[in-house]
C-alpha cells in the first residue's frame, strides 16, 4: 500500500476522467447509484450497503473505466474492509450449503415430510373413492346385462358406427393439436457478445407479457433497467422470488447482478443463462524420464475450470 501515491478512490476518479466519463455516465453504465460512486471516490466505504458490496462495486467501477478490477483490489487490499468481517463470513456461509448447521438440515427434512403427508392422504382418499365407484359401476353393469336381452346384430352395427365416429373425432382432435403446437414458437436465448463482465443476449420469440422473476440462493443485490429507467432495484432475500414487470413495448432489459453465481433470472418460462469464464491451471505430472546422457525431463498437464464472475451486467434484447 505504501508504494501507491494515491488512494484507490483517487485512482478510480483519475481513470474515469481520463475516459471522459461523468458520474452520471458511470451510473448509467454500471447501474450503481451515484451516491455510492461518490462514496467510493471519497473513500467513504461506510456509506455503501455493506462490506460485502465494497469490493464488488469497486471491481465493477474499475472494469468499466478500463482498469483491472482484480489487480486493483489486490493492490489496495489493506485499505478495503476486511474479507473476514462477520458480515462477509455470514454471507459466504450462506452461499455454501456445507457450512449450514445440522439443525437447519433436520428442520428442512421435517418440513418436507410435513408438507408431503397431506398429499399422501389426499391420494389415498382419491384411490379409495375411485375403487368404490368402479365396484358400484361393475355391479350395476352385471345386473343390467342379466335383465336385458339385446340383439347381437344391432349391437354389432351400433358398436362399429361408434368406433368409426370415435376414430374420426380422434383424428380431427390430433390434427387440431398438431396445428396449435406448430403455431406456438418457443422462446430461446442466444449470446451476441461478451466483454469482461458485460454480456448481451438476443431473446428470440420473446413473450408479449414480459414478466421477470428474480431468485437467489443467497442475499444478492440486483437492479433491472429498461428504456433508460430503473424498473426495480434492491437486495434479494435468499430463497424468495421477486416478480418484476417489464413494459410489453420494451425492446431490451438490463440486469446488473451483485452476486451472479447465486442469482437466477427467468423471463416468461425461460431461464436466462449466467455466463461463465474459463480459467486455465497447470500442474506438474508425477512421471519423469531419463535419457542416455543422464538428464531427466518432467511432463506437465493443464486443466481448465469454468467459474462465474461475482458482478455481471447482462442485457437482453427482445426479438
Amino acid at each position: 500500500m505504501s508504494e501507491n501515491k494515491m488512494s484507490i478512490g483517487e485512482t478510480l476518479r483519475d481513470a474515469r476522467i481520463a475516459k471522459g466519463y461523468t458520474l452520471d455516465d458511470l451510473q448509467q453504465t454500471t447501474k450503481i447509484q451515484k451516491r455510492y460512486l461518490i462514496a467510493i471516490e471519497d473513500g467513504n466505504f461506510a456509506d455503501l450497503p455493506g462490506d460485502f458490496y465494497v469490493r464488488a462495486f469497486i471491481k465493477q467501477y474499475a472494469d468499466t473505466v478500463g482498469l483491472d478490477g482484480n489487480e486493483l483490489l489486490e493492490s489496495y487490499s489493506d485499505a478495503l474492509p476486511s474479507t473476514k468481517t462477520q458480515e462477509y463470513v455470514d454471507r459466504v456461509n450462506e452461499e455454501n450449503p456445507s457450512t449450514r448447521s445440522a439443525q437447519r438440515q433436520d428442520d428442512d427434512r421435517t418440513a418436507k415430510i410435513r408438507r408431503q403427508v397431506p398429499i399422501v392422504l389426499a391420494v389415498v382418499v382419491v384411490v379409495v373413492v375411485m375403487l368404490g365407484i368402479w365396484y358400484a359401476s361393475t355391479k350395476n353393469s352385471q345386473q343390467s346385462s342379466k335383465d336385458q336381452n339385446i340383439d347381437s346384430s344391432s349391437v354389432s352395427v351400433s358398436g362399429s358406427s361408434k368406433k368409426a365416429s370415435s376414430k374420426a373425432s380422434s383424428s380431427t382432435s390430433s390434427k387440431k393439436k398438431q396445428s396449435s403446437s406448430s403455431s406456438v414458437k418457443k422462446s430461446s436465448f442466444s449470446k451476441v457478445s461478451t466483454s469482461g463482465s458485460t454480456t448481451v443476449y438476443d431473446m428470440k420469440n420473446a413473450p408479449a407479457t414480459k414478466t421477470v422473476k428474480l431468485k437467489s440462493a443467497a442475499s444478492a443485490w440486483v437492479s433491472v433497467t429498461s428504456g433508460g429507467s430503473t424498473v426495480w432495484q434492491g437486495t434479494l432475500t435468499a430463497g424468495k422470488t421477486q416478480a418484476v414487470k417489464v413494459s410489453s413495448s420494451a425492446t431490451s432489459a438490463t440486469f446488473n447482478l451483485g452476486n451472479a453465481p447465486e442469482t437466477k433470472i427467468t423471463i416468461g418460462s425461460q431461464t436466462l443463462p449466467i455466463p461463465t469464464t474459463s480459467t486455465a491451471t497447470t500442474s506438474a505430472a508425477s512421471t519423469s524420464s531419463t535419457t542416455t546422457n543422464g538428464t531427466s525431463s518432467a511432463a506437465s498437464s493443464s486443466s481448465t475450470t469454468a467459474t462465474t464472475s461475482q458482478v455481471q451486467n447482462i442485457t437482453v434484447q427482445f426479438k
